[in-house]
């Protein structure tokens, strides 16, 4: 559609900041760009960006015009989606904005089982944290989030909150593993490489840390779980991580840390108040909520307020 078209060049134009670059991500001359763009300004009767010598800037105007053409796509997608449900024909496009712990093992194991009923939709992942994943729902550029730190925005839906323990994550052949649980004084002595300050597990151990300082050996700072695995592999070292980020791996041991060190956290799977998702989403968020309150049935809470 010709006039769908014209609200995503804007939206790129936006994020872009720079009609060139935006032409050369549409694979269409800046000319014609700037002609397409021109001539919506001249319908609006009003400018939707301001034009400097270092490339454009939405004004005001282009700020609501911008929120206005998200609305518009998603709906348009959400159309697009139930038209093909009514067909039998499941397709659509889901894009989620996610804690990195999820992105370890869960999500890729529940797209593609989601994916052998509906293999026409398809999946954007963004690896993004509480904050920034909650804005991604308002800017319309996530159907579903997945957070392990406090909500913030009123407009973040928690759909069920999944509360996880805190553990400590080391080799098989760590002198540690014969322990059922451990303190974080445990830690002493032995290198930690730690998740990035982002991360919610991070935050339980600095406020932790701040509250009773003890001579950790932090060897490292990371936000990739990747890393962190294949690493305890390589030396004997400690790392900590949240069960739906423990993809059991058997060369690797995880023990619950004690809750009078570390708090135990909430996993919050939700989508933006008052959006309807696409049929594709929607049926994909009910999966996630059913499969989580499976695996971890005594830590669950699904609302729907």
């Amino acid at each position: 559609m010709r006039a769908m078209d014209t609200l995503q060049y804007v939206d790129i134009i936006a994020k872009e900041g720079s009609i060139r670059k935006a032409a050369d991500r549409l694979n269409i001359t800046s000319t014609a760009l700037n002609r397409r763009i021109l001539g919506l300004e001249d319908e609006l009767g009003y400018p939707l960006f301001e034009r400097t010598s270092g490339g454009v800037r939405l004004n005001t105007a282009g700020e609501l015009f911008v929120n206005f053409s998200r609305r518009q796509k998603s709906d348009y997608d959400r159309m697009k989606s139930q038209i093909a449900d009514l067909a039998g024909i499941r397709r659509g496009h889901i894009t989620i904005a996610s804690t990195p712990e999820a992105l370890r093992s869960f999500l890729p194991r529940q797209i593609a089982e989601y994916r052998k009923d509906h293999p026409g939709v398809t999946f954007t992942i963004q690896r993004q944290y509480g904050k920034a994943a909650e804005q991604s729902l308002e800017d319309l550029q996530a159907d579903i989030a997945i957070t392990f730190e406090p909500v913030q925005s009123t407009q973040f839906k928690v759909m069920a909150s999944i509360r996880q323990q805190p553990q400590l994550v080391m080799s098989k052949n760590h002198p540690l593993v014969h322990k059922k649980t451990l303190r974080l004084r445990d830690c002493i002595g032995h290198p930690v490489i730690l998740p990035s300050p982002e991360n919610g597990v991070r935050q339980l151990i600095d406020a932790s840390l701040l509250a009773s300082p003890l001579p950790i050996a932090v060897i490292g700072e990371t936000d990739s779980i990747d890393f962190l695995h294949y690493y305890l592999k390589e030396e004997m070292a400690l790392s900590f991580q949240i069960p739906v980020g423990f993809s059991g791996d058997t060369d690797l041991m995880a023990i619950p840390l004690d809750t009078r060190d570390l708090k135990t956290g909430t996993l919050h799977i939700g989508q933006l108040r008052d959006r309807v998702l696409s049929v594709a989403a929607a049926k994909f968020l009910d999966q996630i909520m059913l499969v989580l309150e499976t695996e971890f049935p005594d830590e669950a809470n699904q609302s729907s307020a």
